[in-house]
């Protein structure tokens, strides 16, 4: 498909950057899951039921996981083909494997293949299993690149003071370094949020208790069977009470982490644009980039604008998802189904955020000049350095005093401050003390 005639911009516009999802979230992916499941879940019954014994003897293993491990798109095709007479993609999958196991000589084997679940035990342990690796593969470290350079920042800039602005009025000064690394603390705490939230599986049968199997081996402990095959083959953690479906309560819980996380990103988004329209940073001019079609001067801050943008319209569909997932009418409704195959999408938009986020913040020059005569023209900050100063030495109502001097119309300098100091009645070490005090060293820590 030509990405000019693609309805999504995430596989039209900026498939080139989110191309690394494809290989979790795509139609094809998908497939390569399922039969993944389909086939781990056979060798590990191989070592459990009678029928199934000396299956290493009838066959070589690797033959079998080469099943999805050399999966073609020729092979998804003659998936997509079956499930066209199926009406079932799950079915298509066990008959495309069945009719590799003919290949293979193991047509007495064969019904084994998909024995005793339903779809959704290959499906919920797929769609968990595919976004615990594209987290881990793709997100994770995207997510870390961007962190990485926000704390490169945050060191560069630890000694550069600047003017804070609190209700968008002048306020205590801080450092430029510091206020990254407030996004730098806040993000990083998310993570460590996120990285504990488990990937569960349902894996159950068709209504969760594992009746058919055990109904055809009712010796057999099927329960730890399904605990340590979802655990030791597939590396996720199994839900001990399900319906037919998973309960996705804790898919929920990853996507409620990665919409804070997010929500952090357009907090940082906002702020750096605002920043730039302070004049606080240029930004790098990219030789034949234009700003705007009509004024030529324009450098706009698109990168920040981009990533507030998908960003938000992540958030829309992980809040979204969060809240559907985990209703289901009594055993099983399907529209998680159709839902669930949407779960790459937000995830996308992620990208693409990073990515504009990345891209913006490494475009970014510090305007030291700009941040310093702001600072210079706001004198009146000092005023909260000044009168804890008096509220120590008991000097009456400091506050007041202050406000008096500096709540007026008039343009206050350093030499109004030095000034109003010279008229206090207190001693003239106090007096150097305060006078020590600027918008540019009352920085705290």
């Amino acid at each position: 498909m030509n990405s000019l005639q693609a309805i999504s911009p995430i596989d039209g516009r900026y498939r080139r950057q989110v191309e690394a999802l494809s290989g979790f979230f795509s139609e094809e992916a998908l497939i390569r899951y399922r039969v993944r499941i389909e086939i781990l879940y056979f060798i590990a019954l191989s070592r459990e039921i009678p029928q199934l014994k000396g299956l290493e003897e009838r066959v070589n293993l690797d033959d079998l996981h080469k099943i999805y491990l050399e999966l073609t798109s020729e092979d998804a095709q003659r998936i997509k083909d079956i499930e066209s007479i199926t009406n079932h993609d799950v079915k298509a999958v066990e008959y495309f494997i069945k009719e590799r196991f003919d290949e293979l000589g193991l047509e007495a084997e064969k019904e084994f293949v998909h024995f005793g679940l339903t779809s959704q035990d290959i499906n919920n342990t797929s769609f968990p299993l595919m976004l615990k690796e594209s987290v881990f593969k793709v997100y994770l470290p995207l997510l870390e690149e961007v962190l990485e350079l926000l704390k490169k920042y945050a060191q560069e800039w630890a000694d550069v003071p600047m003017l804070a602005r609190t209700h968008g009025q002048a306020a205590s000064p801080t450092r430029l370094g510091k206020e990254m690394m407030v996004f730098v603390y806040r993000l990083q705490e998310q993570i460590n949020q996120l990285v504990k939230v488990p990937h569960t599986a349902k894996f159950g049968g068709a209504t969760g208790n594992l009746n058919a199997h055990r109904v055809a081996y009712p010796s057999h402990d099927w329960l730890s069977f399904a605990n340590s095959f979802v655990a030791l083959d597939l590396g996720l953690q199994r839900e001990a009470y399900t319906t037919q479906i998973a309960n996705y309560d804790y898919t929920a819980a990853l996507f409620d982490a990665m919409e804070r996380i997010n929500v952090i990103f357009i907090d940082l988004a906002r702020d750096i644009w605002t920043y730039v329209s302070m004049d606080y940073f240029k930004q790098k001019i990219k030789e034949g980039e234009v700003g705007s079609s009509a004024m030529p001067h324009k450098v706009n801050p698109i990168d920040f604008e981009n990533a507030e943008g998908n960003l938000g319209l992540a958030n829309a569909l992980f809040g979204f998802l969060a809240r559907k997932l985990p209703i289901s009418r009594l055993q099983r409704d399907l529209t998680d189904s159709t839902v669930l195959r949407n779960i790459g999408v937000p995830l996308g938009h992620t990208l693409i955020a990073l990515n504009s986020l990345k891209k913006g913040l490494n475009k970014l020059l510090i305007n030291k000049d700009k941040i310093a005569l702001d600072l210079e023209n706001n004198w009146p900050v000092v005023a909260e350095a000044l009168q804890t100063i008096l509220r120590r030495e008991g000097y009456p109502k400091p506050y007041e005093a202050l406000k008096t001097l500096t709540r007026t119309n008039e343009k206050i300098t350093g030499e109004t401050i030095a000034n109003f100091i010279d008229t206090l009645n207190v001693s003239e070490e106090i007096k150097k003390e305060m006078k020590q005090i600027t918008p540019s060293n009352y920085l705290g820590y």
